[in-house]
This record gives structure tokens, C-alpha cells and sequence, in this order.
């Protein structure tokens, strides 16, 4: 289910990649929200500039689909240096790192998306390219090995991860800057899919494109898959104009509710009501409920539900909320079981 998903925060593949690429600010001065991000990163790239110095390392951290890697190419363009972009998971050993680091120029930008993944021999070998800008490179094994110390070229590396929880205190520690990236206001994202339908030849009007916005769960890249979906509907069963009764239309179709709700959050949701009586219950029993990975939930249901207050993460497990019950039309009944109650193992 949570594959072909219209709400999913996480990338569709590399054709959605590059629709949006097209779409992406490439300067600070035009990205709209992350105020504070924005203002910092232009004081520290200005004063790197003056410098005639590299930037110091940073940490991009927060949901997916919030703009960590857009940020990442705007620093490099910035900072008017190269780019080069690796994934955590696919850095695997010391030499796929190595070919990376030895041809980075003075300056260049190394972003490593979701560096939280890297394996631990890798992250202990970058530590020293990060303090220091050199590594020890071992070549060979048994009786014949022997360790080649590598001089590298002073450079910028951006991480940006999904889970900063899981980054080790080490790697963390070596960054100089750590900017948490939130979500988007309905405003915001209203101007943002104003700005990709302008791109994208779109008529539209503010109207429609509110509505988008506010279904599009505080998330850029929801917000362009929604207009993208919704380009197709209004070309196919409208003028191509985006209208307000167009927008509806294929957002029902879509099975999207009027607080950005779908189908997997509701069942989650119902789930949790009417299978464990509104909770508490873990998140591997409700997964098992509903045939989903347990990452998935985690990653991609349960972190929207907690920000609009319809879901509650408490030691003993999930729980539902009043106010989530008022929306789907159902009792509401939470166990009154007290977190504190002794059990046959507390002493007397």
C-alpha cells in the first residue's frame, strides 16, 4: 500500500526526482520558509566567501521532502564550488569513500544523504577527513599491508539525515553547523505551488492552490506531487485550468481528506481504535495489523499524526486522540490502565 503512495514524503523514484529538480530554488533568495535556516547559512556563507575559505561541515536533519538536499546544491552554488552526492546505504567500504575524497577540490561540497546509514568502518575512516582533511588508506592485507597517509583538499561535507537520533555522537560532533529543517506552513507551501505551476505553465488561482497546499501535510514535495496529479486531472476531466471543484475532485479521487489524511492514516488510525480499544498498543502489533513494515508507519504515517495532535507515543505505547476519533466518527475509549500501577515484580 504505502508503495504507491500520493502522501508519502520519501522520493517516487528518479522521474519524480527529476520533475522536481526542475522545480528547485537555486539561490537562498529564493526559497521560501526556513527563515532562520536562510539567514544563518547567508551569514556563514558571506563570511566564507570574505574569508576566501571552505564552509565549515553541516548537518541538515528533519522529515523527508522538506528541502535538505536542495539546500545542500544551494550552499555549493553559493559558495560557487562543485557538488558531488553519495548516499549513505550505497558507501559500503573505505574505497568507495576514498575515490570521492581524493578528487574533491578546495572548497567543493561532498553531500552524503542519509548519513545516518553509513557503515561503521566508513564513518570512523571520514572522521579523520573531517578534522583533520586527510586519511590513512590501507592497501593490502596480512604481512604485505601497509598504511598510505592521504593529504585531501579542504572541502565542505553536508549530511542530511531522517533519524539524527541514530547518528553516533562521534560523527555528529564533527559537524560545525546543525540546522533541523521543519515543516511548511499552509502559506507557505501555498506560495511554494504557486511558484512550481508559474514553472510549469499552470493556470491556476489562489484559491485552488491553498486548497493543495493544505492537504499536502506541511511537505514541498507532497505539495508538487499533489499539483502534479492534480495538472493531469484538470487536463483530462476539465480546461487545464485549475479551479477550485477540479482540485476537489481529484483530491477524492486520491482519497484525500480534507486534513491531508489518507487511506493508510486511517486505517492506522481505525486500527488503533476499534482493534486495541484506542491504545495503548506497539507499533509492531498495529504493523502486524496492517500488513506494513514497521519503518514505514514510523517514518511516513505516524510523524504528520503527532504534529496535527491525533496520535499520542507514551512508554507503554500508540494512543489515540479525541480529536482524531471526532474526525473519523468514533468512540472515543483510551484504557485507563495507570503507567505506574505495580505489577508482580515491583517490590512491596
Amino acid at each position: 500500500m504505502a508503495i504507491d503512495r500520493v502522501l508519502s514524503s520519501d522520493s517516487a523514484g528518479s522521474g519524480e526526482d527529476g520533475f522536481n529538480f526542475a522545480l528547485r530554488p537555486e539561490s537562498l533568495d529564493e526559497v521560501i520558509g526556513q527563515e532562520a535556516i536562510k539567514e544563518k547559512l547567508r551569514i556563514a556563507v558571506t563570511a566564507a566567501r570574505q574569508r576566501e575559505e571552505p564552509l565549515e561541515h553541516i548537518l541538515l536533519y528533519g522529515p523527508p521532502g522538506l528541502g535538505k538536499t536542495t539546500l545542500a546544491n544551494i550552499v555549493a552554488k553559493e559558495m560557487n564550488t562543485a557538488i558531488k552526492v553519495a548516499s549513505g546505504p550505497a558507501l559500503n567500504k573505505q574505497g568507495d569513500v576514498m575515490g570521492l575524497l581524493t578528487n574533491m577540490n578546495t572548497g567543493d561540497v561532498l553531500f552524503i544523504d542519509e548519513i545516518h546509514r553509513l557503515s561503521a568502518p566508513v564513518e570512523e575512516f571520514i572522521y579523520p577527513a573531517m578534522e583533520d582533511f586527510k586519511v590513512d588508506f590501507t592497501v593490502d592485507s596480512g604481512m604485505h599491508a601497509k598504511t598510505i597517509n592521504f593529504p585531501l583538499n579542504q572541502f565542505t561535507l553536508v549530511g542530511a539525515t531522517t533519524r539524527a537520533g541514530l547518528l553516533s555522537a562521534p560523527l555528529r560532533g564533527r559537524f560545525g553547523m546543525l540546522f533541523h529543517v521543519d515543516f511548511y506552513s499552509i502559506e507557505q507551501l501555498t506560495e511554494i505551488a504557486a511558484r512550481s505551476a508559474k514553472l510549469l505553465g499552470l493556470e491556476s488561482n489562489d484559491t485552488s492552490l491553498k486548497l493543495i497546499a493544505s492537504r499536502s501535510r506541511g511537505t514541498p514535495r507532497v505539495a508538487n506531487r499533489l499539483l502534479k496529479r492534480v495538472r493531469d486531472y484538470a487536463q483530462v476531466k476539465g480546461t487545464g485550468k485549475l479551479t477550485t471543484d477540479i482540485v476537489e475532485r481529484a483530491l477524492r479521487m486520491e482519497q484525500i481528506d480534507e486534513l491531508g489524511l489518507d487511506e493508510l492514516d486511517r486505517s492506522f488510525l481505525r486500527a488503533l481504535a476499534t482493534v486495541y480499544d484506542g491504545g495503548p498498543a506497539g507499533i509492531e502489533a498495529i504493523a502486524a495489523t496492517l500488513g506494513e513494515e514497521r519503518d514505514t508507519l514510523e517514518d511516513v504515517v505516524e510523524p504528520y499524526l503527532l504534529q496535527i495532535g491525533f496520535l499520542r507515543r507514551t512508554r507503554r505505547g500508540r494512543e489515540i486522540t479525541k480529536d482524531a476519533c471526532k474526525h473519523l466518527g468514533l468512540k472515543y475509549s483510551v484504557s485507563k490502565k495507570e503507567p505506574d500501577q505495580p505489577t508482580m515484580f515491583d517490590e512491596e
